[in-house]
């Protein structure tokens, strides 16, 4: 069942961040996602909710989703990601 995985990150080193933005698309790739949306401008309709940047993805699977999160090679990212921003991910699956 396709999984997408929705993230809201506040980025605060945008020169560090951009490291994560240009090695991590192999790897979600690899695990057969692909970005849907990825920082563009968004608007809240309604509730308390204010993203500060949205990116979202779709997978095969939420497997593949944990399979990217869990992935070796994706764990220095996920370091660095953890210094330079605060971000909160959720999986949903598809219909």
């Amino acid at each position: 069942m396709t999984a997408y995985l929705i993230a809201d990150i506040a980025i605060r080193d945008p020169q560090r961040y951009e490291e994560y933005k240009q090695k991590v698309p192999a790897l979600i790739a690899r695990h057969g996602g692909e970005y849907l949306v990825r920082g563009g401008t968004h608007e809240v309709l309604e509730g308390a909710w204010q993203p500060t940047r949205l990116v979202l993805f779709r997978f095969p699977s939420r497997a593949a989703i944990k399979a990217f999160m869990a992935d070796p090679e994706y764990q220095p990212l996920a370091a660095l990601r953890h210094v330079v921003a605060d971000s909160s991910l959720v999986a949903v699956d598809g219909l």
